[in-house]
């Protein structure tokens, strides 16, 4: 595993994806910590997430062996566009998260919500580390302490900072064209339209970003009238 450059970029991009999608994880890991006290919560939180990296890991793994399936790397990168949209869009999920009243218990629930609300993560992640294993381990290594211990700071600055969510977006748009273009049953078309193949990233990065721009000026406009 050579360190240069390209691999560096490589690696901030699939930190800069979790960090992005792992807002919601941060808040599940402040609400199942609530009511411990704070020794049992730092603890709670340093083996919690530690198991969920683990397990991270080897399901990001697995959705990286599975993307080989034909067909299954067009409907991933259709997937994390859906994605790219609820982001710069705003439309997160509710969050139903039970404190947990012991350690185990809110290691318990750390580790299973994270498993279940982190499919967008890997998914995304499997797209962008082209295979790399390795990568994905150093990507998570680094960004899920940032999340963890930096949450608040990372959901102030997406919330006070628009462009710093439409640059996610823009990077999850980029990792789904990667995703779509690198299909083997419909790669012959992007072989054969070279030029297409070059713009169709910025195509698709653009209609993502003026789709979610446009909703949220008319969802602004919404609110503006019924105020």
């Amino acid at each position: 595993m050579s360190f240069d450059l390209d691999t560096l970029l490589f690696i901030l991009k699939i930190i800069f994806i979790d960090i992005i999608l792992g807002g919601d994880n941060a808040v599940v890991i402040a609400l199942a910590c609530r009511r411990l006290e704070e020794k049992k919560r730092n603890e709670a939180i340093l083996l919690g997430t530690g198991i969920a990296v683990i397990i991270r890991i080897a399901l990001t793994a697995i959705v990286v062996s599975l993307l080989n399936i034909p067909y299954l790397l067009l409907a991933g990168g259709f997937f994390l566009i859906i994605i790219a949209i609820r982001l710069i869009t705003n439309r997160q999920e509710k969050h139903n998260i039970r404190a947990g009243i012991s350690l185990v218990a809110a290691v318990r629930t750390i580790v299973l919500a994270d498993m279940v609300m982190g499919f967008d993560n890997m998914l995304a992640i499997a797209g962008a580390s082209k295979g790399h294993i390795g990568y994905i381990a150093i990507g998570l290594i680094f960004s899920v302490p940032i999340i963890v211990w930096g949450s608040k700071i990372i959901l102030i600055a997406m919330e006070h900072i628009p462009l710093l969510i439409y640059a996610g977006g823009g990077i999850l748009g980029y990792t789904a064209s990667e995703m779509i273009m690198d299909e083997q049953e419909i790669r012959w078309i992007f072989e054969s339209y070279p030029h297409f193949a070059h713009i169709f990233p910025v195509l698709l990065i653009a209609a993502l970003l003026v789709t979610g721009w446009l909703y949220n000026l008319y969802s602004s406009w919404r609110f503006a009238k019924r105020s």
